[in-house]
């Protein structure tokens, strides 16, 4: 990958030698957005760190790579011996930590065998997973080597109690503070008020062609005076028209809509980046995509707003907030359209938002308890 030619070399001319580094890795986007509230406080609590960020994907470097927080961002170089000695050597961080699902063999031992304190944040274990299969050992022994694992859940602490790591704390998801900040920071915008005009919002976010294939329908016979913002997954001209094509409604750009056109539209397409997570305040509803495909969006930042969600029904199970709203009446997962205008239709509005509302609530806090506990390793 070109963004890894040279890395080595290019790491060891920028990092400053004699100051204390933290490295935090996320795999991608995803996994920074749980990383980035330990980030962001701990900038707070030790303004005398620099920050290393590094992900393993294009897509989380690319939308990251200019993040404030972190003084340093780079892509993980290739996990063997050599590059995690070569790495450790230049870097020397102070502390580690690893977001969620990355257990990388290498660099674990290397970080291990010099006793750098090394945490797992937001880790969420599933019994069908390999470290807790008969032939696990290789990997039950990379688990071994960190000092310790901040899990989401009750069942994670006792699968992991299982193979006889006992080094966890139930901490939830940071996930939910950083959701319950963007709810505290919002950016308004000019455009999507005069959109919105006083009416009812359906926010469709991160949604791929098969979402829409059951959300186009839902649009154009919707009767009720509701307004649609879709924010797709995909922005490029093709992907964008497409979604124009199979809406019946006045439909909107937000590249080219003004105060006066977006007033009078029935839909507005967000053909940009980074305006979604501010978007779902200025809805009543919210779909959010992936779940028909390879696993569902951020249905956490919609519901921090109260917005009770609608997704897919496929690919929806392994994300424990997804399971918890539909349990507790906030989220409703749906197979088609006929599906989605049932559930749409026989949904309580204020008990489903009041639902979705008090779930980020009552799980903040995530990143305080991780830091308290870090305290004595970090200082």
């Amino acid at each position: 990958m070109l963004g890894r030619k040279n890395l080595l070399r290019k790491v060891e001319n920028e990092i400053l030698k004699n100051i204390p580094i933290i490295w935090f890795h996320c795999a991608s986007l995803g996994e920074f957005e749980q990383g980035r509230p330990i980030i962001e406080s701990i900038k707070k609590r030790y303004p005398n760190y620099k920050i290393l960020l590094t992900f393993f994907s294009p897509s989380g470097y690319e939308l990251c790579k200019n993040y404030a927080y972190a003084d340093y961002i780079y892509y993980l170089p290739i996990d063997t011996k050599s590059n995690a000695r070569k790495w450790l050597d230049i870097i020397n961080p102070k502390a580690v930590f690893f977001i969620k699902y990355e257990f990388w063999h290498n660099f674990i031992n290397e970080i291990h065998q010099r006793n750098i304190p090394l945490f797992s944040v937001s880790s969420i274990f599933r019994k069908n997973q390999i470290f807790f299969k008969s032939y696990g050992d290789f990997n039950r022994d990379i688990l071994s080597r960190f000092t310790h694992f901040f899990v989401q859940d009750k069942e994670s602490q006792l699968l992991l109690e299982g193979i006889d790591i006992k080094k966890t704390t139930i901490t939830g998801d940071t996930r939910f503070d950083r959701v319950n900040t963007i709810r505290q920071q919002t950016n308004t915008f000019a455009v999507v008020d005069a959109f919105k005009n006083g009416e009812k919002v359906f926010v469709i976010g991160s949604c791929w062609p098969e979402d829409m294939e059951v959300l186009a329908a839902f649009i154009n016979q919707n009767e009720e005076n509701i307004k649609f913002i879709i924010a797709p997954h995909e922005i490029y001209e093709m992907a964008v028209k497409r979604i124009e094509n199979q809406i019946d409604k006045k439909t909107i750009r937000f590249s080219e809509a003004t105060i006066e056109n977006a007033k009078n539209s029935n839909v507005l397409i967000i053909d940009n980046m980074g305006m979604l997570s501010s978007l779902y305040q200025y809805g009543e509803y919210a779909y959010v995509g992936g779940a028909f495909g390879k696993g569902l969006h951020n249905i956490l930042e919609a519901a921090t707003f109260g917005l009770p969600v609608f997704f897919g029904n496929k690919n929806y199970s392994k994300f424990k907030e997804a399971r918890d709203l539909i349990q507790l009446g906030g989220a409703y997962c749906v197979s088609d359209y006929h599906d989605l205008t049932q559930k749409f239709t026989n949904m309580n509005l204020n008990i489903a938002s009041t639902t979705a509302e008090s779930y980020v609530q009552n799980n903040t806090g995530a990143t305080k308890k991780i830091l308290d506990y870090c305290e004595k390793y970090i200082q």
